[in-house]
């Protein structure tokens, strides 16, 4: 299974360096690969035709870190291609949000997109650590 995190635009210090550091912890438990586009139609564009999609905004269902984790290993179960899709300032263009196959959220609150990312990728650590049967501080 392959998890790739389909993102609007790149990331800036400093949130760059949390990217790279979650993304180095995730590579131990669930490596993921991370695509920046340039723009809504470039993310649109990179939709696959094949795969699990979940797109990533406030109006999702939000999950606690154990049903993070149960979520993560019921997409490991189905070993299709995970794509998670993450908006630019606007969030996500409504034709990513028609091709999800599921919509999480965040919570209610208002991230910076780049923060949003670096949320992503530790809640994605914290799942598969939890997992794993592995500690991991609430």
């Amino acid at each position: 299974m392959r998890t790739v995190l389909l993102t609007v635009g790149k990331a800036k210090a400093p949130f760059a360096e949390a990217d790279a550091h979650y993304l180095r912890l995730l590579d131990r438990y669930q490596p993921v690969e991370l695509v920046e586009a340039r723009d809504d139609e470039a993310l649109v564009s990179r939709l696959p035709a094949e795969g699990r999609v979940t797109a990533i905004d406030a109006r999702g269902r939000a999950m606690g870190s154990e049903e993070w984790a149960g979520w993560l290993q019921e997409r490991r179960l189905e070993a299709r291609d995970l794509y998670l899709l993450l908006g630019g300032p606007r969030g996500l263009p409504q034709a990513a949000l028609e091709r999800a196959d599921d919509v999480i959220s965040l919570g209610p609150q208002t991230l910076a997109h780049q923060l949003a990312r670096v949320v992503v990728l530790e809640q994605l650590f914290r799942a598969a650590k939890i997992a794993a049967g592995e500690p991991y501080h609430y």
